[in-house]
Protein backbone atom coordinates (compact mmCIF):
# COMPACT_ATOMS: atom_id res chain seq x y z
CA UNK A 1 0.00 0.00 0.00
CA UNK A 2 2.64 2.81 0.73
CA UNK A 3 4.87 1.91 -2.25
CA UNK A 4 1.51 2.53 -4.75
CA UNK A 5 1.04 6.05 -2.43
CA UNK A 6 4.50 6.80 -3.14
CA UNK A 7 4.11 5.69 -6.54
CA UNK A 8 0.82 7.76 -6.63
CA UNK A 9 3.02 11.08 -5.03
CA UNK A 10 5.91 10.43 -7.61
CA UNK A 11 3.00 10.70 -10.47
CA UNK A 12 1.38 14.00 -9.12
CA UNK A 13 4.80 14.98 -8.54
CA UNK A 14 5.68 15.51 -11.89
CA UNK A 15 2.39 15.06 -14.02
CA UNK A 16 2.88 16.11 -17.61
CA UNK A 17 0.66 19.25 -18.65
CA UNK A 18 -0.86 16.48 -21.62
CA UNK A 19 -2.44 14.29 -18.93
CA UNK A 20 -4.58 17.22 -17.24
CA UNK A 21 -5.37 18.08 -20.59
CA UNK A 22 -5.92 14.23 -21.09
CA UNK A 23 -8.35 14.85 -17.98
CA UNK A 24 -10.39 17.09 -18.51
CA UNK A 25 -11.38 16.33 -22.56
CA UNK A 26 -11.28 12.74 -21.95
CA UNK A 27 -13.78 13.00 -18.85
CA UNK A 28 -16.30 15.37 -20.70
CA UNK A 29 -15.97 12.76 -23.46
CA UNK A 30 -16.92 9.77 -21.00
CA UNK A 31 -19.56 11.82 -18.73
CA UNK A 32 -21.35 13.18 -21.98
CA UNK A 33 -21.24 9.46 -23.48
CA UNK A 34 -22.68 8.22 -20.12
CA UNK A 35 -25.27 11.00 -20.95
CA UNK A 36 -26.22 9.80 -24.00
CA UNK A 37 -27.03 6.46 -22.77
CA UNK A 38 -28.44 6.75 -19.26
CA UNK A 39 -29.74 10.44 -18.92
CA UNK A 40 -31.58 11.68 -15.65
CA UNK A 41 -33.44 14.12 -17.88
CA UNK A 42 -34.09 13.94 -21.35
CA UNK A 43 -31.85 15.59 -23.41
CA UNK A 44 -34.63 18.17 -25.41
CA UNK A 45 -31.73 20.98 -25.99
CA UNK A 46 -29.68 21.72 -29.02
CA UNK A 47 -26.63 20.33 -27.15
CA UNK A 48 -23.89 21.01 -29.70
CA UNK A 49 -24.77 24.81 -29.36
CA UNK A 50 -25.28 24.16 -25.04
CA UNK A 51 -21.82 22.23 -25.56
CA UNK A 52 -20.08 24.79 -27.11
CA UNK A 53 -21.47 27.67 -25.54
CA UNK A 54 -20.04 25.92 -21.99
CA UNK A 55 -16.66 25.22 -23.67
CA UNK A 56 -16.06 29.24 -23.86
CA UNK A 57 -16.29 29.51 -20.54
CA UNK A 58 -13.79 26.22 -20.38
CA UNK A 59 -11.57 28.07 -22.67
CA UNK A 60 -11.81 31.40 -20.51
CA UNK A 61 -11.04 29.69 -17.66
CA UNK A 62 -8.06 27.85 -18.79
CA UNK A 63 -6.66 31.22 -20.29
CA UNK A 64 -6.81 33.10 -16.71
CA UNK A 65 -5.63 29.89 -14.46
CA UNK A 66 -2.54 29.25 -16.83
CA UNK A 67 -0.53 32.37 -15.49
CA UNK A 68 -2.02 31.99 -12.10
CA UNK A 69 -0.77 28.63 -11.78
CA UNK A 70 2.39 29.69 -11.67
CA UNK A 71 1.85 31.83 -8.07
CA UNK A 72 0.03 28.56 -6.81
CA UNK A 73 3.14 26.65 -7.76
CA UNK A 74 5.48 29.19 -5.76
CA UNK A 75 2.70 29.61 -3.27
CA UNK A 76 3.54 25.64 -2.44
CA UNK A 77 7.10 25.90 -2.42
CA UNK A 78 7.65 28.85 -0.02
CA UNK A 79 5.58 26.98 2.85
CA UNK A 80 7.57 24.04 2.25
CA UNK A 81 10.05 22.91 4.63
CA UNK A 82 12.64 24.36 3.01
CA UNK A 83 11.57 28.23 3.46
CA UNK A 84 8.70 29.23 5.64
CA UNK A 85 7.39 25.46 6.84
CA UNK A 86 4.13 26.85 6.88
CA UNK A 87 0.82 24.57 7.26
CA UNK A 88 -0.82 21.93 8.92
CA UNK A 89 1.11 19.05 7.29
CA UNK A 90 4.23 20.67 8.12
CA UNK A 91 3.46 21.52 11.46
CA UNK A 92 2.17 17.49 12.32
CA UNK A 93 3.98 14.48 11.19
CA UNK A 94 1.64 12.03 9.15
CA UNK A 95 1.89 9.17 6.94
CA UNK A 96 1.53 9.51 3.79
CA UNK A 97 -2.20 8.18 3.33
CA UNK A 98 -2.90 10.38 6.45
CA UNK A 99 -1.23 13.36 5.02
CA UNK A 100 -2.87 12.71 1.57
CA UNK A 101 -6.53 12.66 3.21
CA UNK A 102 -6.05 14.88 5.47
CA UNK A 103 -4.46 17.55 2.56
CA UNK A 104 -7.22 16.88 0.30
CA UNK A 105 -9.97 17.62 2.87
CA UNK A 106 -8.82 21.23 3.58
CA UNK A 107 -7.79 21.81 0.25
CA UNK A 108 -11.84 20.79 -0.56
CA UNK A 109 -12.94 22.79 2.62
CA UNK A 110 -11.22 26.27 1.29
CA UNK A 111 -10.82 25.59 -2.00
CA UNK A 112 -13.88 24.93 -3.36
CA UNK A 113 -16.62 24.63 -0.12
CA UNK A 114 -15.90 28.05 1.83
CA UNK A 115 -15.55 30.03 -1.66
CA UNK A 116 -18.72 28.88 -2.92
CA UNK A 117 -20.30 29.50 0.23
CA UNK A 118 -19.05 32.58 0.32
CA UNK A 119 -19.99 33.62 -3.29
CA UNK A 120 -23.52 32.79 -2.74
CA UNK A 121 -23.87 35.59 0.49
CA UNK A 122 -21.55 38.69 -1.07
CA UNK A 123 -23.65 39.88 -3.80
CA UNK A 124 -20.72 41.20 -5.85
CA UNK A 125 -19.32 38.08 -5.63
CA UNK A 126 -22.74 35.99 -6.41
CA UNK A 127 -22.65 38.67 -9.31
CA UNK A 128 -19.71 36.71 -10.98
CA UNK A 129 -20.96 33.35 -9.87
CA UNK A 130 -24.55 33.31 -11.12
CA UNK A 131 -23.30 32.58 -14.36
CA UNK A 132 -22.66 29.25 -13.22
CA UNK A 133 -26.37 28.92 -11.95
CA UNK A 134 -28.07 30.94 -15.45
CA UNK A 135 -27.47 27.36 -17.31
CA UNK A 136 -31.17 25.61 -17.98
CA UNK A 137 -29.67 22.67 -18.92
CA UNK A 138 -27.43 21.53 -16.50
CA UNK A 139 -24.76 18.40 -18.19
CA UNK A 140 -21.13 17.98 -17.63
CA UNK A 141 -20.26 20.34 -19.43
CA UNK A 142 -22.21 23.16 -17.01
CA UNK A 143 -19.05 21.94 -14.54
CA UNK A 144 -16.69 24.51 -16.61
CA UNK A 145 -19.35 27.55 -17.26
CA UNK A 146 -17.53 30.25 -14.76
CA UNK A 147 -17.24 33.71 -15.48
CA UNK A 148 -13.30 34.44 -16.21
CA UNK A 149 -13.65 36.85 -13.43
CA UNK A 150 -14.39 34.02 -10.47
CA UNK A 151 -11.15 32.22 -11.41
CA UNK A 152 -9.77 34.59 -10.09
CA UNK A 153 -11.94 34.68 -6.66
CA UNK A 154 -11.29 30.82 -6.41
CA UNK A 155 -7.78 31.26 -6.95
CA UNK A 156 -7.34 33.23 -4.18
CA UNK A 157 -8.80 30.59 -2.07
CA UNK A 158 -6.80 27.96 -3.54
CA UNK A 159 -3.76 29.86 -2.44
CA UNK A 160 -5.34 30.36 1.03
CA UNK A 161 -6.34 26.44 1.34
CA UNK A 162 -2.75 25.94 0.12
CA UNK A 163 -0.95 28.30 2.96
CA UNK A 164 -2.99 26.95 5.45
CA UNK A 165 -2.46 23.05 4.62
CA UNK A 166 1.42 23.57 3.64
CA UNK A 167 0.61 21.51 0.95
CA UNK A 168 3.40 20.48 -1.24
CA UNK A 169 3.04 20.35 -5.08
CA UNK A 170 2.02 16.84 -5.53
CA UNK A 171 -0.73 17.42 -3.44
CA UNK A 172 -1.78 20.72 -4.81
CA UNK A 173 -1.94 19.05 -8.52
CA UNK A 174 -3.73 15.92 -6.67
CA UNK A 175 -6.38 18.05 -5.49
CA UNK A 176 -7.01 19.74 -8.55
CA UNK A 177 -7.10 16.29 -10.81
CA UNK A 178 -9.90 14.99 -7.55
CA UNK A 179 -11.70 18.81 -7.97
CA UNK A 180 -11.92 18.27 -12.23
CA UNK A 181 -13.17 14.72 -12.09
CA UNK A 182 -15.94 15.25 -9.16
CA UNK A 183 -16.75 18.42 -11.17
CA UNK A 184 -17.84 16.99 -14.15
CA UNK A 185 -19.20 13.60 -12.55
CA UNK A 186 -21.28 15.68 -9.88
CA UNK A 187 -22.47 18.16 -12.88
CA UNK A 188 -23.67 15.41 -15.03
CA UNK A 189 -26.72 14.27 -16.47
CA UNK A 190 -26.98 11.01 -15.50
CA UNK A 191 -28.62 9.15 -13.64
CA UNK A 192 -26.97 6.59 -10.87
CA UNK A 193 -28.64 3.57 -9.72
CA UNK A 194 -29.85 4.34 -5.23
CA UNK A 195 -28.27 1.72 -4.36
CA UNK A 196 -24.76 3.53 -5.92
CA UNK A 197 -25.58 6.72 -4.96
CA UNK A 198 -26.48 5.90 -1.52
CA UNK A 199 -23.30 4.73 -0.81
CA UNK A 200 -21.33 7.41 -2.75
CA UNK A 201 -22.82 10.33 -1.46
CA UNK A 202 -21.62 9.28 2.17
CA UNK A 203 -18.30 10.44 0.75
CA UNK A 204 -18.70 12.17 -1.98
CA UNK A 205 -20.75 14.55 -3.84
CA UNK A 206 -22.98 12.12 -6.47
CA UNK A 207 -25.18 14.49 -9.21
CA UNK A 208 -28.19 13.30 -6.98
CA UNK A 209 -26.93 15.20 -4.37
CA UNK A 210 -25.59 18.46 -6.82
CA UNK A 211 -28.57 18.89 -8.70
CA UNK A 212 -30.64 20.68 -6.11
CA UNK A 213 -27.91 23.40 -6.44
CA UNK A 214 -29.18 24.63 -9.53
CA UNK A 215 -32.79 24.41 -8.99
CA UNK A 216 -34.07 27.95 -10.35
CA UNK A 217 -35.39 29.10 -6.77
CA UNK A 218 -33.70 29.89 -2.95
CA UNK A 219 -33.66 28.49 -1.53
CA UNK A 220 -33.04 25.52 -2.32
CA UNK A 221 -29.88 26.74 -4.50
CA UNK A 222 -28.16 27.73 -1.48
CA UNK A 223 -27.85 24.30 -0.42
CA UNK A 224 -25.18 21.19 -1.27
CA UNK A 225 -22.18 23.70 -2.51
CA UNK A 226 -19.66 20.87 -1.84
CA UNK A 227 -17.32 19.68 -4.85
CA UNK A 228 -15.29 16.40 -3.55
CA UNK A 229 -16.54 15.79 -0.33
CA UNK A 230 -20.28 15.48 0.68
CA UNK A 231 -19.46 16.00 4.08
CA UNK A 232 -18.84 19.53 4.65
CA UNK A 233 -22.40 20.01 3.51
CA UNK A 234 -23.69 17.72 6.53
CA UNK A 235 -21.38 19.21 8.78
CA UNK A 236 -22.05 23.22 7.80
CA UNK A 237 -26.37 22.20 7.92
CA UNK A 238 -26.31 23.00 4.14
CA UNK A 239 -27.52 19.27 3.35
CA UNK A 240 -30.71 18.70 1.53
CA UNK A 241 -32.00 15.90 -0.06
CA UNK A 242 -34.94 16.19 -2.44
CA UNK A 243 -36.99 15.00 -5.30
CA UNK A 244 -34.79 15.64 -8.62
CA UNK A 245 -37.68 15.11 -10.86
CA UNK A 246 -38.99 18.15 -9.56
CA UNK A 247 -35.94 20.08 -10.42
CA UNK A 248 -36.09 23.33 -12.53
CA UNK A 249 -32.73 24.72 -13.69
CA UNK A 250 -31.86 28.00 -14.00
CA UNK A 251 -31.61 31.56 -11.70
CA UNK A 252 -35.21 32.68 -11.51
CA UNK A 253 -34.04 36.46 -11.70
CA UNK A 254 -32.76 35.63 -14.82
CA UNK A 255 -35.25 33.51 -17.08
CA UNK A 256 -35.16 34.89 -20.33
CA UNK A 257 -33.19 31.67 -22.12
CA UNK A 258 -31.69 34.02 -24.85
CA UNK A 259 -29.94 36.02 -22.20
CA UNK A 260 -28.96 33.34 -20.42
CA UNK A 261 -27.29 31.92 -23.77
CA UNK A 262 -25.70 35.05 -24.78
CA UNK A 263 -22.07 34.70 -24.46
CA UNK A 264 -21.83 38.67 -24.36
CA UNK A 265 -24.96 39.03 -22.08
CA UNK A 266 -22.88 36.47 -19.18
CA UNK A 267 -19.39 38.22 -19.74
CA UNK A 268 -21.20 41.79 -18.78
CA UNK A 269 -23.61 40.20 -16.20
CA UNK A 270 -21.69 41.30 -13.27
CA UNK A 271 -21.29 44.97 -14.00
CA UNK A 272 -24.44 45.10 -14.99
CA UNK A 273 -26.57 45.33 -11.24
CA UNK A 274 -27.49 43.23 -8.98
CA UNK A 275 -31.40 41.55 -9.10
CA UNK A 276 -32.96 40.90 -6.09
CA UNK A 277 -34.09 37.82 -4.86
CA UNK A 278 -37.56 37.06 -5.83
CA UNK A 279 -39.99 36.63 -3.01
CA UNK A 280 -42.99 33.86 -3.57
CA UNK A 281 -45.84 34.12 -1.82
CA UNK A 282 -46.04 29.51 -1.45
CA UNK A 283 -43.12 28.60 -0.05
CA UNK A 284 -41.67 25.38 -2.16
CA UNK A 285 -41.67 22.53 -1.81
CA UNK A 286 -39.56 19.81 -3.54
Amino acid sequence: MEELLIEVKNYFMDMPTKHRSILLVGGLALFMILEQGIPFFEMTYNRTKHTLHNLFFTLTTILVNLPLAFLLLETSRLVGPEHYNFGVLNWIEMDLWLQMLVGLMLMDFIGAWLIHFIEHKIKVLWQFHVIHHTDQHVDTTSGNRHHPGESVFRFIFTALAIIVTGAPIWLVFFYQTMSLILTQFNHSNIRVPKWLDSFLVLFFCTPDMHRVHHHHRQPYSDSNYGNIFSFWDRIFGTYVKVDNEKLVYGVDTYPDAKDVESIGFLLKLPFVGYRKMIEYEKEEKL
